[in-house]
């Protein structure tokens, strides 16, 4: 039997009426009864590293399921382990796209895009976790589940290919060194060349979930998904060794590009130098010291801890410039920057493969998102996730590009982060956007 099964049912919903005296006993019950706030929880196994004089834990921590009652505290908490765990994969893609590998747009910008991301990425996550039944209709928008979504890695190859044939067709325009001149109107290009494609995901998710799943089988989208992150490797060694901008290319590294990230830069060194290796191997290291030997909240923030380490020695040799950091806003929100929206004919293909691309993999993570949380991965309610899924998936990418993002996917890795801790509950997915 379905564990949700009661609130989310396929047809009419014949529960009684809930009134307003019911709502208010509720809430008083949640936010002042110590039950209500914190519960009888653990919370030592959260935060207990798995060092090895220590022993092994034997508390086995309860499971929260979909619609389980949960203490307020936890649900805060768990929702912040949730925003660790895809903090890193939400800003990347900006950061790449809107940087010297991308389209080189000026350093506000830059911030915009970065605080954008993750203002998107809260509200569109709220659209799969909440699940909107289409009236008169046996289709649904979202999954119901802990199915947040951040930004699509996907589009990070293909947009990178077109912003460089953008460049050398003179779409956009290069400086009398060679290097990349800010061009926004290349990344409005990819934002309405989005916005339109995504119409091909929306289409998709009318399809019966089982003919998808016959189309695209996992010894499709398996390869596919795991070519595209080939394709990243080059990036990351290339940022490793000190940066992935014009000073890594021995073809454009004379000049003001000498050394990285560039000569005005504080501790500006030559590409692959020792010191930038071994900056990058101290984040790797800690990344794999709380893989290996953290506490459920390390293992789903080893990420920002292992860039914060990074971040600190950084800092204390040297190599930081408060000048960005100071001139960024204080707040920030959607359409404070805007970008002439356009459609460019050489994205349109490649950009419908990269929606084709979102669907598949949200077929793989709504399976998996019900595994961990103890619900049947076949059958009626099953389906109705996988439409509902791939549905806000295609919606949440034109309303991104809307917003002045790229395409969003639902973030696999949150499935280990229920795995972890044990919890499926709804309310910790609220939390975390």
């Amino acid at each position: 039997m379905a564990a949700d099964e009661g609130p989310d049912v396929i047809g009419p919903d014949y529960h009684p009426k809930k009134n307003a005296a019911h709502y208010v006993k509720v809430l008083k019950k949640t936010f002042l009864t110590r039950e209500g706030l914190l519960g009888n929880y653990d919370y030592g196994y959260l935060f207990m590293p798995n060092l090895p004089f220590m022993g092994k834990q034997n508390v086995t921590p309860p499971f929260f399921g979909l619609h389980d009652h949960m203490p307020v505290f936890l649900a805060l908490l768990l929702g912040l382990q949730h925003t660790l765990a895809m903090l890193a994969g939400v800003i990347t893609p900006a950061i790449i796209l809107s940087g010297e590998a991308g389209v080189n747009l000026a350093a506000d910008e830059q911030q915009y895009l970065v605080s954008t991301s993750l203002i998107v990425c809260g509200f569109l996550s709220a659209i799969q976790i909440t699940r909107f039944h289409i009236r008169k209709t046996p289709y649904h928008i979202g999954t119901g589940l802990i199915s947040v979504v951040g930004t699509s890695f996907a589009i990070i190859p293909v947009a990178s290919g077109a912003f460089s044939q953008m460049y050398s067709n003179g779409y956009c325009k290069l400086a009398a060194d060679g290097s990349k001149l800010p061009c926004p109107q290349a990344y409005g290009a990819l934002l309405g060349t989005a916005a339109c494609c995504s119409l091909v995901e929306i289409g998709l998710s009318f399809f019966p979930p089982k003919t998808l799943q016959k189309i695209f089988p996992p010894i499709v989208t398996g390869p596919t998904v795991m070519l595209i992150g080939v394709s990243l490797i080059g990036t990351g060694f290339k940022g490793w060794a000190g940066g992935s901008g014009p000073c890594s290319d021995p073809t454009t590294a004379t000049g003001f590009f000498a050394v990285c990230p560039q000569l005005g830069a504080p501790r500006a060194l030559p590409w692959g130098s020792a010191q930038y290796i071994g900056l990058g191997f101290s984040v790797f290291v800690t990344i794999l010291l709380c893989e290996r030997f953290g506490s459920p909240i390390m293992k789903s923030a080893s990420v920002i801890l292992g860039l914060l380490v990074g971040c600190i020695i950084a800092g204390a040799t040297g190599y930081f410039d408060r000048s960005g950091i100071d001139s960024a806003p204080a707040v920030s929100f959607i359409w404070v920057r805007t970008f002439p929206l356009t459609v460019y004919g050489p994205l349109v293909l490649p950009m419908m493969t990269i929606y084709i691309i979102c669907a598949c993999e949200a077929i793989g993570d709504i399976t998996a998102t019900c595994d961990v949380s103890q619900l049947d991965v076949e059958g009626e309610i099953f389906d109705s996730r996988i439409q509902g899924g791939i549905l806000a998936d295609g919606l949440n990418g034109m309303l991104a590009a809307l917003m002045t993002i790229t395409p969003m996917s639902t973030f696999a890795q949150n499935n280990g982060v229920i795995a972890l801790t044990r919890c499926a509950n709804r309310k910790a997915g609220y939390c975390c956007w």
